[in-house]
């Protein structure tokens, strides 16, 4: 393993841990989109942060989205090429396959696991997770792909000046933002 480099998820989950139906986000909350893009993208002055993806999660971005700018993109995919990936995209085969790319670069600031629920799961087990963003929505959706089960012990949950603290409201549905790091 070349990599040691720390690494966080970041998720929206509703109360039943739904992130997902039929490969796409159940609600549409502005502040949580907004939240997204300034966490994940960013960086210290001269670098940039990396998203890792299955390929479910990048082909649920709407494609002029894609690839999520200000931001390396990873996509994780045991049947896509890097030369049939698109441009400024790089195909990893696995989690770990993509740390290792990422260590032997030195313009990357920090890494972001972004989804779906079997990255998520791997993510979780993997040593150099250090951080959980997680976006609780206070209400339950009907979904089809839910955040994995993990050892809560494992992450106590934290603060950060980057994360706001108070309840947020979009089109009727509350939520709030939370941080969990590994104790």
């Amino acid at each position: 393993m070349a990599s040691a480099q720390k690494f966080s998820c970041v998720v929206a989950m509703s109360k039943n841990r739904g992130i997902g139906k039929e490969n796409r986000l159940p609600w549409h909350l502005k502040e949580d989109m907004k939240f997204f893009f300034h966490l994940t993208s960013t960086a210290a002055e001269g670098k940039e942060n990396a998203v890792i993806m299955g390929r479910n999660t990048w082909e649920s971005i709407p494609e002029k989205y894609r690839p999520l700018s200000k931001r390396l993109n990873i996509l994780l995919s045991r049947k896509l090429t890097q030369s049939e990936a698109p441009e400024k995209v790089t195909v990893c085969s696995s989690l770990q396959d993509a740390l290792d790319v990422l260590a032997k670069k030195d313009n990357v600031d920090k890494i972001f696991v972004i989804g779906g629920a079997a990255v998520y799961k791997e993510a979780l087990k993997h040593p150099s997770c250090y951080r959980l963003y997680i976006t609780k929505v206070d209400k339950d959706f009907d979904c089809d792909v839910h955040f994995p089960d993990y050892d809560e012990t494992l992450f106590k949950e934290t603060s950060d000046p980057e994360v706001p603290a108070k309840k947020h409201e979009d089109n009727g549905i509350e939520f709030t933002f939370h941080v969990y790091q590994r104790v």
